[in-house]
């Protein structure tokens, strides 16, 4: 059953990547204002977190804002086929403009490795493909249930050279010996953590469960931390990549200190361009133990 199931959507992803990039996005902005019209539970989790984060927002316009929000993860979810399928420089073509490469060379050229901070913002899949591009880089990712597929996702990840490593002590090591090379650890830093190596500190006023382990990769390896993201264009015109200093404090020891550094980090980009943020992500679902679950208040964070 496994094998037919992966077998159904590697097909699928192979047939979405012949689309072109307004094809794809005129898809998923379709399959987003869909999930609005049902009120889908996307669009509940959507709601209820941009009430939690942006409650200066009046509410027609935060109404504005989800459903904005779901059309663009709905864009992204179908350029992800694009980005797996296409041709390498089809892909980097789509880069209209970066902002920051400077800080991206200053970085590198210390020889000390960078720690890369891509949060779910834009199309995270073209900004992990450009860094990949250019240099020796490593992943953190989370390994799907069927294993043919995730086989396919290394494979196509790979392509250019970028090295996907699982989230365990053995994947840790990895990150701290490529980044004492010279190397690019890749993040993905606003998900919501296992149990062990976390603290909870604010983001967007809320405290959360928070990995530590951008922290422990700074304070092992000396490497600089940079955040990024690839901001979708309008009109299908391509991304704009930007590249973004972190806040101040992200190697601390002090747990909380540098765990809020990196939800601050993560916020003001988020504020930049919010309605291509990955809200429909139940981000506050691990806050301080004993707070009520906002997706559930009749249960209590644990």
């Amino acid at each position: 059953m496994a094998v037919s199931k992966a077998t159904f959507l590697i097909l699928a992803l192979k047939l979405a990547g012949k689309l072109s990039l307004r094809g794809a996005q005129r898809i998923g902005r379709l399959l987003g204002t869909l999930g609005w019209i049902t009120n889908s539970r996307s669009r509940k989790v959507t709601e209820t977190n941009l009430r939690i984060c942006l409650p200066e927002i009046p509410a027609d316009k935060r109404r504005d804002l989800a459903r904005s929000s779901l059309r663009h993860t709905g864009q992204t979810l179908m350029e992800i086929p694009l980005m797996w399928e296409w041709p390498v420089e089809d892909c980097l073509g789509l880069i209209r403009e970066i902002e920051g490469e400077h800080l991206l060379d200053a970085a590198m050229a210390r020889g000390k490795g960078l720690v890369l901070l891509a949060p779910h913002l834009g199309n995270w899949e073209l900004t992990g493909l450009y860094f990949s591009s250019r240099h020796k880089m490593a992943a953190l990712y989370s390994p799907p249930h069927i294993r043919e597929f995730e086989d396919y996702m290394i494979r196509v990840r790979g392509r250019v050279g970028s090295e996907l490593v699982r989230g365990d002590r053995r994947g840790l090591a990895r990150l701290i010996t490529l980044l004492r090379e010279g190397g690019v650890a890749g993040i993905l830093p606003d998900q919501s953590p296992r149990a062990k190596g976390v603290a909870h500190a604010p983001f967007f006023g809320l405290n959360v469960r928070t990995m530590t382990l951008v922290s422990k990769l700074l304070q092992k390896s000396g490497a600089t931390a940079l955040i990024t993201f690839s901001e979708r264009l309008k009109d299908g015109k391509g991304f704009r990549l930007v590249i973004r200093e972190c806040e101040p404090n992200l190697d601390a020891t002090d747990a909380v200190v540098a765990t809020t550094a990196l939800n601050r980090s993560i916020e003001k980009c988020v504020r930049e361009i919010p309605e291509q943020y990955q809200w429909e992500y139940k981000r506050f679902r691990h806050l301080t133990p004993g707070t009520p679950n906002p997706y559930n208040p009749k249960k209590l964070c644990r």
